[in-house]
């Protein structure tokens, strides 16, 4: 398996199976990445599919200073956090998902409620995200489902490692508010 420098040293020459071994390696967690922002696995595809579309278009401006991943999630979560900022605050839910949303209303031939105390618990998660800036949103998500590190979401999002620690601490305890009630039930 070549390694990630060699890939794209080849793939910066034009090898397009280069960068082909390169989207298999990072398309998950990009995915990931941008569907920690914009709530909704069409749009996460479409953004992962223009952040390779850029990253194979700017390979060339590609500086070896942070690692490629991180390079590679910079893009996905700038992307992600326009898209929401023009399509404004609200998940449209669509198709597929849609319907998933619709299964999942409590049938009496499960434990429907279970399955309706988790629906509620999902969306009022949702709601209380969608409160939150789409900077806020995407310094929780990276750190609480990415798992990045403080260091990794500061390149991502190029803004200083402080910024990030406060962006985080702000939405925690917004979070935490919004969430309260639940808290009692």
């Amino acid at each position: 398996m070549a390694d990630e420098t060699e890939l794209i040293q080849r793939a910066s020459s034009g090898d397009a199976q280069a960068f082909g071994t390169l989207v298999e390696r990072y398309q998950r967690r990009v995915i990931g990445v941008a569907m920690a922002v914009v709530h909704n696995p069409d749009d996460a595809l479409e953004l992962a599919q223009e952040t390779f579309v850029r990253a194979y278009e700017n390979l060339s401006k590609f500086e070896s200073r942070s690692s490629f991943s991180t390079w590679l999630y910079r893009i996905a979560a700038n992307l992600a956090i326009d898209f929401r900022r023009r399509e404004g605050r609200y998940t449209v839910l669509r198709g597929e998902e849609g319907e998933n949303e619709l299964s999942r209303l409590p049938s009496e031939a499960r434990n429907s409620f279970e399955e309706h105390a988790r629906g509620e618990l999902n969306a009022h998660l949702r709601r209380a995200l969608d409160e939150l800036t789409p900077e806020h949103r995407a310094v929780i998500l990276l750190r609480e489902v990415e798992g990045l590190s403080y260091d990794e979401i500061s390149e991502v999002l190029r803004c200083p490692r402080g910024t990030v620690m406060s962006r985080l601490h702000y939405a925690r305890n917004r979070l935490r508010a919004l969430l309260k009630d639940l808290e009692s039930d």
